[in-house]
């Protein structure tokens, strides 16, 4: 099944960088997984906030100089926050930036500064970075949602 961006997402893509916008609207075409974008460019308003109640670590936010978006999966047109389903979008969102030549990093990867140049599955690229901050003796920051632009 072929999925498309909603007209809600393609508002919410506005002011993005137009190459993230391409690689999104073609890994929409490409996902098993239907999805949808829930944010893109935001205020620093719109940021302090997030970094006071802990959904952001940063002030330095991609998201404030429109070079990252949040996708949100649906499973039967509900929401869903399942891992499993964004490490398949993650795949879409690989082959897409492969076929643009756009290197993106992912919020559940982020020690792959370019998913294009890892040469598994996403899931295996989200593991690799959870294994590696572990050994690290440091908690992963998991944030699958999230991509932007490297």
């Amino acid at each position: 099944m072929t999925f498309k961006l909603s007209q809600r997402s393609l508002d919410r893509l506005e002011g993005v960088n137009e190459a993230l916008v391409v690689v999104v609207k073609e890994a929409i075409k490409l996902s098993r997984i239907d999805f949808g974008v829930i944010e893109g460019l935001r205020t620093e308003e719109t940021q302090r906030r997030y970094v006071d109640l802990g959904k952001s670590q940063t002030m330095t936010s991609k998201h404030l100089t429109g070079h990252a978006v949040d996708l949100m999966a649906y499973i039967d047109g509900q929401a869903c926050w399942e891992l499993n389903v964004y490490d398949d979008i993650a795949d879409a969102m690989k082959a897409a930036a492969i076929s643009n030549g756009v290197s993106i990093r992912w919020g559940a990867a982020w020690n792959i500064p370019d998913i294009r140049e890892w040469s598994d599955r996403m899931a295996d690229a989200m593991n690799h970075y959870i294994d590696t901050r572990r050994s690290e003796n440091r908690r992963p920051f998991i944030d699958a949602p999230h991509f932007e632009l490297s």
